[in-house]
């Protein structure tokens, strides 16, 4: 049996148990064409910009943690989620925006902005190379979005256990979450978002500990003191375009840019995660593109709202 077609059973298998009213192919007959226009539009925007990627599966995270996979995220205006701090530096909404008005015109009322972009995630991961799984739709938007609420999503310092705490709050393991923080293979940070583990960083005014000294002063050259705190830097040195383990590696040989990331090494029970995603000899080995998909159907069915809850937008930036 083909990895792919076990990873196909262990995606359906994981629907039936978390979809709580989502299922594959939920607008097979009321709009057949949904899938295949956002892909069409992630696509099209991936091949302007490839950074487009990561931006849309990150923005995916950040919905599903605040009050469910609801679309909250996308609404515009004063103290919105958008407007709330974690929320800043979030990109892809253009590409949400085109693809529901394409299904607007075709499907109008039908299909939520809370799917197109658990779908947009999925393309975002196929587009760099990682292996597809099938999404569960049939979510419905949400009618509230507070700047207040993204307090509850992961801190830039958060130690292993909050982030554990965190995941199991949401009905996520320990596996979900090393296999989630996985999706750091693609994609960049702002140095701001890091410049406190380079210096000043103990008490006696020395870095982290924890980051290799050769990638130290790569981080450092990238990031000077009083440096551009907007510039971007790969969150994995060396593939930061590809969906792969290598992510594991650098955390393995600390070059892990964030400090929550760099963390899971740290910690024995999330390091024995990592080498298993690594394949780690003596080590009970895991498909990471396998877990990865399966650990997203589970997250983007936190707390969804289905049936007559909530609403289908018109847009995505605003309530009905």
């Amino acid at each position: 049996m083909s990895i792919l077609l076990i990873f196909l059973l262990i995606a359906t298998s994981a629907t039936l148990a978390f979809g709580q009213g989502t299922r594959v192919g939920f607008y097979q007959r009321t709009c057949p064409r949904a899938e295949s226009i956002v892909t069409s539009a992630v696509t099209s925007a991936f091949r302007s910009n490839s950074t487009i990627a990561p931006g849309l599966l990150r923005m995916h995270f950040h919905d599903c943690f605040v009050n469910g996979c609801d679309a909250s995220v996308l609404i515009d205006g004063p103290n919105t989620e958008k407007t709330g701090v974690p929320n800043l530096l979030l990109r892809g909404f253009e590409v949400i925006d085109n693809a529901k008005a394409q299904i607007e015109a075709i499907c109008p009322g039908v299909v939520s902005c809370a799917d197109i972009l658990a779908l947009a995630a999925r393309d975002s991961v196929v587009l760099t190379r990682g292996i597809t799984w099938r999404v569960p739709t049939g979510r419905r938007d949400g009618l509230v979005s507070l700047a207040s609420d993204t307090d509850i999503l992961p801190g830039l310092r958060d130690s292993v256990t909050a982030q554990r705490n965190l995941f199991d709050r949401k009905g996520l393991s320990v596996q979900d979450l090393v296999a989630l923080v996985g999706g750091h293979t693609i994609g960049t940070a702002a140095c701001g978002t890091f410049s406190h583990r380079l210096q000043n960083f103990t008490a006696d005014g020395g870095p982290d500990p924890t980051i290799a000294p050769a990638f130290l002063a790569r981080l450092l050259a990238l990031c000077p003191s009083g440096g551009d705190p907007f510039r971007r830097v790969p969150l994995d040195d060396g593939s930061e375009g590809r969906f792969d383990t290598s992510f594991f590696a650098n955390l393995r040989n600390a070059r892990g840019v964030l400090q929550t990331d760099q963390l899971l090494w740290g910690d024995a029970s999330t390091r024995t995660l990592v080498q298993r995603f690594l394949g780690v000899r003596g080590s009970a080995s895991l498909n990471f593109g396998v877990e990865f998909g399966r650990s997203m159907v589970k997250m983007s069915n936190i707390e969804v709202k289905t049936g007559t809850v909530g609403e289908i937008r018109r847009v995505c930036t605003a309530i009905n």
